[in-house]
């Protein structure tokens, strides 16, 4: 039995689509665009602003610290006059649950929740935030604990206690109920309202803003902060921002049915063997430590982390196994990119689109460059790409202009700036974030180093080449005693004019030999 279950993408699509009623005639008959969001007048005007990004945040105290606090105590020094925060995912360790929304999120973002000085008042589903706070869910955000994993997790805690050895793996007895906690969270949750009457009321009330594709709902800092759908866009300061979810169409390719993907197969299979023998040797190292003890509770940290770590290959590698020709994508969403990507450059006043999502389609961090679910997404999103760029490429090229000026993600827990190269399609010469450092336990750079490549299956053979470069990469470093912790979040600066210039401002709140410091790194330009 899996220690966590990753929902079917039908399935994750199914209930978030009931979450929202989505398209139901009430939504329908007043011509409301379900994907579309705007700022409360005033909000979001002036060309020259800034905002905040965070991601992979979700984690509860560490053995005697909060990395989250830290970093939200440095977001609140250096977010003077940000617009926003967008937050690309994995909100909650380690499957979503409801009961860890208090001490996980509500008390380390305190600061910015509205009755925040009484973080323990606050409900996780009657959160109203004073900053707009635009996440997009994680794959964590999705999970689910088995029933078995639960009862264990709940009536062994005191013992586990007794004896020191504190599993700090973040489950409480079910899990995220398959995206319901986030839902309950984030989202309008329509599925409440059990009368028509109280619906037409509530959508008269809170979706009355206008834009290109009609009614939308009105995002209101300190009164009404929900969002529309676990996928929308919003417009600010002549900027599209599209926030996606990447859980629904990072299904594995599936693997070729000839010699050499038997050998693949083989290769994951053995490699999910060794995967679980380290899972072992880690539990029983762990009961050997005591976290009472400092050097023991730093160890216990890295430990736990390296077991999460763990859990998610296996799961990737189940997923590349059980890959099909008939497993599920996410079209519906990918078509709406498409068309909204297109018409964002067939609007004159629009100035730059900005993508934000959870899955990285370009990292170099040592455990996710290599997974079957980085790869699916950046052949998806790749193919929407070329799908746009042949129906505006003229038009980009005239204006001098990216067909996204940046593309956001979480999921690897670092900080890391990639440019994409010549890569044969629409996604070159782009610039990459990857900003999944925000709380959760840190990870290291591949030893392969900061050069990806890429191997392309061609008919005549297969060839590989140069597809990016890391040009910045933040994330654990060093041995023992000089280990590093570096955390971080942005500050990315939008100047006014076009060609659009982001200045992005990466902030670093370090843990070094059981100590905090707080810093910046050298700014650059996208």
């Amino acid at each position: 039995m899996q220690f966590v279950s990753d929902p079917p993408i039908s399935v994750k699509i199914r209930k978030m689509k009931q979450r929202v009623r989505w398209q139901e005639p009430l939504i329908v008959e007043r011509g409301i665009d379900q994907t579309q969001m705007a700022f409360a007048e005033g909000w979001a005007d002036s060309p020259e602003f800034s905002f905040l990004v965070m991601g992979d945040t979700g984690s509860g105290p560490h053995q005697g610290h909060n990395p989250q606090r830290q970093v939200a105590e440095q977001m609140l020094e250096h977010g003077d006059g940000c617009r926003f925060v967008l937050h690309t995912g994995d909100v909650i360790y380690l499957v979503g649950s409801s009961e860890y929304y208090p001490d996980n999120f509500i008390k380390p973002y305190r600061d910015f929740l509205v009755g925040g000085e009484h973080p323990e008042r606050i409900a996780f589903n009657r959160m109203v935030f004073t900053l707009p706070f635009l996440p997009v869910p994680g794959n964590h955000d999705y999970y689910d604990l088995p029933l078995p994993y639960g009862l264990l997790a709940q009536t062994t805690l005191p013992l586990r206690r007794l004896l020191r050895f504190k599993s700090n793996l973040n489950v409480g007895w079910h899990g995220s109920g398959q995206g319901q906690a986030y839902a309950e969270a984030f989202l309008d949750y329509l599925q409440a309202f059990n009368t028509k009457g109280g619906l037409a009321r509530h959508l008269d009330s809170h979706y009355t803003a206008q834009s290109d594709m009609g009614r939308c709902l009105r995002y209101e800092p300190k009164r009404f902060t929900r969002l529309p759908n676990r996928y929308y866009s919003f417009r600010s300061g002549g900027i599209d921002f599209f926030a996606l979810d990447s859980n629904t169409f990072n299904a594995p390719i599936p693997l070729p049915k000839t010699g050499e993907g038997e050998a693949d197969r083989r290769r994951l299979e053995s490699r999910r063997n060794d995967l679980e023998q380290e899972r072992l040797r880690i539990l029983e190292t762990c009961t050997s430590l005591n976290a009472g003890l400092p050097d023991d509770a730093e160890k216990l940290d890295d430990l736990h982390a390296k077991l999460e770590q763990i859990t998610e290959m296996k799961l990737d590698i189940d997923k590349q196994l059980a890959a099909d020709e008939t497993a599920t994508t996410d079209h519906e969403q990918l078509d709406w990119l498409e068309h909204r990507l297109i018409e964002s450059w067939n609007t004159s006043e629009v100035r730059g689109r900005v993508i934000y999502l959870h899955h990285p389609p370009y990292v170099t961090e040592a455990t996710k460059w290599h997974q079957a679910q980085t790869l699916a997404i950046r052949y998806r999103l790749r193919q929407v790409l070329d799908k746009v760029a042949d129906a505006v490429g003229d038009q980009a090229k005239e204006k001098e202009q990216p067909l996204v000026d940046l593309i956001l993600s979480g999921h690897a827990h670092c900080l890391e700036y990639i440019r994409t190269v010549d890569t044969g399609h629409a996604d070159a010469n782009l610039n990459w974030i990857v900003c999944g450092g925000s709380g959760y336990s840190l990870r290291r750079q591949r030893p392969e180093g900061p050069e990806l490549m890429e191997t392309f299956r061609k008919a005549e053979g297969n060839s590989t080449h140069l597809v990016a470069r890391s040009l910045l990469f933040t994330g654990r470093s060093g041995q023992g005693s000089k280990r590093r912790r570096p955390y971080s979040f942005l500050r990315i600066d939008v100047q006014d004019g076009r060609p659009l210039k982001l200045v992005v401002r990466p902030f670093i709140a370090e843990r070094y030999q059981q100590k905090w410091s707080h810093g910046h790194l050298e700014p650059f330009e996208v």
